[in-house]
């Protein structure tokens, strides 16, 4: 349960990743349905004109100028399948989180971080919001939280150092699908909030770790979302 709680806290950023590709992926397509052409509808005849006089129409009438004036249509791409999807959006992440050409660190940092920072906003204000309802609800005294609070700080430190070093190796890409790697990055975050469970434990009591579970509070989640992940070093280049 730890391993699983800590992947699905730490794929937020791979989730923030993709709603800002969903976003400018949505923004591609109406771009390119803003350039078709309106599609050409014939004006309707009336049956009367039509009955009255059928010999009078001619190869310079409005209607056949109208068909014989219409521009060659392409014909419609091949749909795209789902392994030309997914290496499409592994490209597209590539270029949003990866390092461009050329693109040095510092710049790298005030491209990238922002949207992190941005899109984990909101998710961050909510889950602190969740975890003082849960505290109340504990009764964790103020001197509880402020050791919690220190506590944690190791635990980022600890995590921030093992992504890094995981970012460094090729565990962790921006460039490719790596699951063996995803998995066995998990499988170490699930040691690190082993300990920190640990920690928590000897800081507050049973009965107040229970109360803020039953609360729908999970220590996991929040470690997960409110770990500095805008400190982390930039990706190498692609090579």
């Amino acid at each position: 349960m730890a391993r699983a709680t800590w992947l699905l806290a730490t794929t937020s950023v791979a989730g923030i990743a993709l709603a800002f590709w969903l976003y400018t992926d949505n923004r591609a397509l109406r771009a390119q349905l803003a350039r078709r052409p309106p599609a050409t509808v014939a004006a309707p005849t009336s049956p009367t004109l039509a009955s009255a006089a059928p010999v009078a129409r001619s190869a310079t009438s409005p209607a056949s100028s109208r068909v014989a004036t219409r521009p060659p249509s392409l014909p419609d791409a091949p749909p795209e399948t789902r392994m030309d999807r997914r290496a499409r959006r592994t490209e597209e992440l590539a270029q949003m989180f990866g390092r461009l050409e050329g693109e040095s660190e510092e710049d790298y940092r005030s491209r990238v971080m922002p949207l992190i920072s941005g899109g984990l906003l909101v998710p961050r204000l909510k889950i602190e919001e969740a975890r003082r309802v849960a505290q109340d609800k504990a009764h964790v005294s103020p001197e509880q939280a402020t050791r919690l609070d220190k506590t944690f700080d190791k635990v980022y430190s600890d995590v921030l150092d093992y992504t890094n070093k995981a970012v460094t190796d090729g565990q962790l890409s921006p460039y490719e699908r790596n699951v063996s790697g995803w998995l066995e990055y998990a499988g170490g975050l699930g040691g690190i909030l082993t300990e920190a469970n640990g920690q928590i434990g000897k800081i507050l009591e049973p009965t107040q770790i229970k109360a803020m579970s039953d609360a729908g509070f999970e220590w996991g989640e929040y470690l997960g979302l409110k770990a500095p992940w805008e400190q982390l070093k930039p990706p190498p280049p692609r090579k």
